[in-house]
């Protein structure tokens, strides 16, 4: 097995057990996700199907540049969410946002282009650190994952599939 199919194996791999946990946190810990966690995990979504592309299509070269796109435009969404978040969870407590009435709210009483810009701006739940790991919350962790997830699409994009003998 090649290294590129291996890569994006264990991106698919990696971002289905990040979506577990979140889940699994979610479910067990009660921690309802805020619009900025969703937008995150509709990111690992994006990412993942660019994997999916690239595993399938390995032995074509357009497709595996087409890939790699859609999983950098995944990764650098999820950096653009993920750092606003980290950002909202770093103000003083008087410049954070008021709490919204949650997406559910959004998506029944509000039109769907605002509720896709709530969904990136943001609110005052996303501000709040309910869970840490090594000192860090879980946007800050999902931050640095899409900069490396970044960084790797960005290898697999400029090097140049191999080309196997038929």
């Amino acid at each position: 097995m090649n290294l590129r199919r291996l890569t994006w194996l264990g991106t698919i791999f990696f971002i289905v057990g990040l979506l577990a946990y979140a889940i699994y946190i979610e479910k067990t810990e009660y921690l309802d996700a805020c619009s900025l966690c969703i937008t995150q995990r509709f990111f690992y979504a994006v990412v993942a199907f660019g994997a999916f592309l690239g595993l399938f299509m390995i032995s074509k070269r357009g497709w595996q540049a087409f890939s790699s796109l859609v999983y950098i435009l995944g990764a650098i969404g999820g950096i653009a969410t993920a750092g606003r978040q980290v950002w909202l969870q770093h103000l003083p407590k008087e410049d954070v946002p008021e709490c919204g009435l949650g997406l559910m709210y959004w998506l029944e009483n509000k039109p769907f282009l605002q509720t896709i810009k709530l969904l990136f701006q943001g609110d005052g739940n996303c501000a709040e650190v309910d869970w840490t790991f090594l000192g860090f919350s879980m946007a800050e962790w999902s931050f640095w994952f899409f900069v490396t997830i970044l960084i790797v699409g960005l290898i697999l994009f400029f090097k140049r599939p191999v080309r196997h003998a038929a």
